[in-house]
């Protein structure tokens, strides 16, 4: 009996987490302005949110490794991304530099005080969301070489 309620609590919980709303949360754009998450979200084509920061290793690989293929990916599938930096005040002067350098071509915002990592519950970055209509369709956190095309799978299969 224990089993089965144990496995019943795992099923709910699995199916609540499948797609979740994405939470009303206040970033800041590279300008200076505030916007809300929902907002930036609220598009007729799937957006990708990556949270990540300037001391975050496998952030930067993640990033780089979908910077590489993401004209291809918006040629296909119309997909967005929005890099959401979680830098603090103390590393936030980094994170401009580090765009200009990198010559990523995506939407960059800013969640200096963790606002939308803690409401999001992010144990750590990378997390790396697909969004649709404002709706949380799949959530990873971490990184590995190949995640990129797992990614581009789900993207694929939610843009039908």
């Amino acid at each position: 009996m224990n089993k089965i309620v144990l496995l019943l609590c795992l099923l709910v919980t699995f199916t609540s987490f499948s797609q979740e709303d994405l939470p009303n949360v206040d970033v800041t754009t590279m300008s200076g302005s505030t916007i809300n998450i929902k907002d930036a979200t609220n598009k007729d084509n799937l957006v990708v949110v990556s949270l990540w920061a300037t001391w975050c290793v496998p952030c930067l690989k993640e990033l780089d490794a979908i910077s590489e293929v993401y004209d291809d990916w918006q040629a296909e599938t119309n997909v967005e991304l929005i890099a959401v930096s979680v830098d603090d005040s103390r590393t936030v002067k980094r994170v401009k530099p580090l765009i200009n350098g990198k010559g990523w071509d995506y939407t960059i915002l800013l969640d200096t005080n963790n606002d939308l990592k803690r409401s999001l519950g992010a144990a750590t970055v990378p997390l790396t969301l697909l969004i649709k209509n404002n709706q949380i369709v799949y959530r990873h956190s971490g990184y590995s070489p190949g995640a990129e095309v797992e990614l581009y799978e789900k993207i694929k299969e939610h843009s039908k």
